[in-house]
């Protein structure tokens, strides 16, 4: 089956990777694509590493695209760092937004709060797009546990002329748990401050017992979500 054939024919992808494991599904999104053809995109935040491990096991050749937005707790550039050295990621891809669009578009560096979709949009949006220009495929960290708009979320779907996978879309909390225990892991240096869920400093904030892991996230402003899995990116 051509790459074509299996974007028109993903419910049955699908279908045949119901209750396969990261490893398995990791597996089968290279096979999906010709070489060279698939990425991985990790926010190296506080459940980063789970994924990442499991990439490595399967190749730790696959690039790695970091969205690197100008506005991250240092502790997320060490962490990355860090974390790609013990895992043996060789292509890790700090990617920028485009200054061009910041100066016309946040000179003021406030557009965090008077218009956080389009300050996402600009510094993590648009600047993924581009950097999955020439993939056919890439892989996510997202889990049905974070609950929302993640609760119903498949194994692989079709993302405008993509492939985007979700290897960890059926695992459970303990299951991600394990992957740090069993491999001895770093953990985010952010979690052990209360911060279940790291993206950027302003838009960021710890959680509270029994909260969603997400929850502290855009806190107070109805948005869950950065665009980059609710939109096409079309680059």
């Amino acid at each position: 089956m051509s790459f074509a054939e299996k974007l028109d024919h993903v419910d049955e992808l699908e279908r045949a990777l119901t209750g396969a494991s990261p490893v398995e599904i990791i597996a089968a999104a290279q096979r999906a694509v010709h070489p060279g053809k698939l990425c991985v995109v990790s926010s190296f935040g506080t459940e980063a590493a789970a994924l990442l491990a499991y990439v490595a096991a399967v190749d730790p050749t696959i690039p790695v695209v970091f969205l690197d937005t100008g506005w991250l707790f240092e502790e997320t550039l060490a962490y990355r760092d860090d974390l790609a050295a013990r895992l043996g990621l060789t292509d890790v891809r700090s990617i920028r937004p485009d200054p061009a669009a910041l100066a016309a578009q946040d000179a003021d560096k406030d557009l965090w709060f008077s218009d956080p979709d389009a300050c996402c949009r600009i510094r993590k949006v648009e600047p993924l797009a581009r950097a999955l220009h020439g993939f056919d495929a890439w892989l996510n960290g997202r889990k049905r546990y974070h609950g929302g708009a993640r609760a119903a979320i498949p194994v692989v779907e079709r993302d405008g002329a993509r492939l985007k996978f979700n290897p960890l879309a059926n695992a459970d909390r303990e299951e991600v748990e394990g992957v740090y225990e069993r491999l001895g892991l770093p953990r985010h240096p952010m979690a052990a401050k209360g911060f279940a869920s790291v993206g950027c400093m302003p838009c960021t904030s710890r959680t509270q017992t029994g909260e969603d892991v997400r929850a502290g996230r855009w806190r107070g402003q109805g948005k869950t979500e950065c665009g980059i899995h609710t939109l096409v990116l079309k680059a």
